[in-house]
């Protein structure tokens, strides 16, 4: 396999990636986070950051966009559910 083969290989799996989690909004970022230390926000840092590493200005607002596929705002009034005392009680023994 050669590199553009791997890149698109890649950016595919990735596109997966969203997509599996687009239809598990259930699935919320705390969830993510409990269990493998990032959800769709750190997506959205990391998206923002690598464009930015290869010159293209989308900042974080824009790439949440781009990794929920609608403004983090209309997603979260639609799918944000208030994080439980035990969900909060792990996040903060993790982050500690």
């Amino acid at each position: 396999m050669n590199e553009e083969e791997r890149i698109k290989i890649e950016a595919a799996t990735f596109r997966r990636l969203l997509g599996h989690l687009d239809s598990h909004k259930e699935v919320q970022n705390i969830d993510l986070m409990n269990l493998a230390s990032f959800c769709r926000n750190c997506l959205s840092k990391w998206y923002s950051a690598e464009a930015k590493e290869r010159g293209y200005e989308i900042d974080y607002e824009n790439a949440r966009e781009i990794i929920y596929g609608i403004p983090y705002s209309e997603w979260k009034s639609k799918y944000q559910q208030e994080a439980s005392a035990e969900q909060l009680d792990k996040f903060k023994a993790q982050s500690s």
